[in-house]
């Protein structure tokens, strides 16, 4: 009897709770949740020397955060590092890292070089960097690579190239800075993975994996911290559609109403807004969300169809990529 009692209540608990959750959902989504506040807050974003990563520095700047930009272009990391400055960062710390490497993740999280007033860190003196900044409370793993190339004609450095820098850094930058975000229970992990982590794209199979990958990782992560009651760390998975930053350079849509490339101003705008607002999930546009609801539960033949309509079988026909600075 006792156990049915048990189970009764729980039930009960439970229905209370999800309709005040579906109650709560449905007033932030008339009404705009609370932006946190992040100024001092020290923002790492990798992939910092150019696209997203910049736009993302110089928004982090704006609201009065303290930015760490590891790139492995130095030169784009220190043009980063001037419009951080130009915004109004207070400080700025820019570190030439290769993030797909393990062994430079940990050597850069634990030791760099300052050299002069700036904060631009080299590789001849090697202070301890979690020293110099403090511990890292926003991570945003932005850093990111695409081959855009048929998986058999793809060269099997490249197939771990795009793993090493689009899954395994989230791996490295976890290990490197969760440990004191679990310490302070302050903290807000950001993945920024791609609508190719939630469904499969023709010409894109190594990167869907690792994009995938990201995704399952960072949510995995975040039941970690649940299940242990670390209330105070955020996880906020970015999945957004093409963006115009250069790196699917020649992709095309058919149908730009529901499927838009995106501007990287605006990706940048939204991407912020959901980490301000603490939001787990964003995908851009809104229309993934419906896709992957249809992918849930369409017969698979009326799933293709579908496709075929949004001519998504070609998205990467044209794709020319990043061109290369002379």
């Amino acid at each position: 009897m006792a156990p049915s009692v048990n189970t009764a209540k729980e039930l009960s608990i439970f229905l209370v709770k999800a309709m005040f959750a579906f109650l709560e959902a449905a007033i932030f989504a008339l009404i705009p949740k609370p932006l946190k506040n992040v100024a001092g807050e020290i923002v790492l974003i990798t992939g910092a020397g150019s696209g997203l990563g910049r736009l993302l520095a110089v928004q982090f700047a704006h609201l009065g955060s303290v930015l760490v930009l590891w790139d492995i272009n130095e030169e784009g990391n220190e043009e980063t590092r001037r419009m951080a400055w130009d915004a109004g960062a207070m400080t700025v710390h820019a570190y030439t890292c290769d993030c797909g490497r393990k062994e430079e993740v940990y050597r850069v999280a634990n030791q760099g070089s300052l050299v002069s007033g700036l904060c631009y860190y080299h590789n001849s003196l090697k202070p301890q960097v979690k020293k110099e900044v403090g511990d890292v409370s926003i991570l945003i793993n932005n850093a990111g690579i695409v081959t855009g190339r048929k998986f058999l004609d793809c060269p099997d450095e490249l197939i771990e190239k795009s793993f090493d820098v689009n899954f395994k850094a989230h791996l490295w930058t976890y290990k490197a800075f969760l440990p004191a975000m679990i310490a302070n229970d302050h903290g807000h992990l950001v993945c920024i993975s791609s609508s190719a982590g939630l469904i499969g794209t023709n010409q894109l199979a190594d990167y869907c994996a690792s994009k995938f990958a990201a995704f399952g990782f960072a949510e995995s992560i975040f039941l970690e911290t649940l299940a242990q009651k670390q209330n105070g760390i955020k996880t906020t998975i970015v999945c957004p559609f093409f963006i115009k930053t250069g790196m699917f350079e020649g992709c095309t849509t058919s149908c730009p109403f529901l499927l838009p490339i995106l501007e990287p101003e605006y990706a940048v705008r939204k991407i912020v807004d959901a980490i301000l607002q603490e939001k787990m999930y964003l995908y851009m546009p809104k229309f993934i969300y419906f896709m992957v609801f249809l992918k849930s539960f369409l017969p698979f033949k009326v799933g293709i169809l579908v496709a075929e309509y949004l001519r998504a079988l070609h998205f990467m026909d044209s794709f020319t990529g990043q061109k290369k600075k002379d």
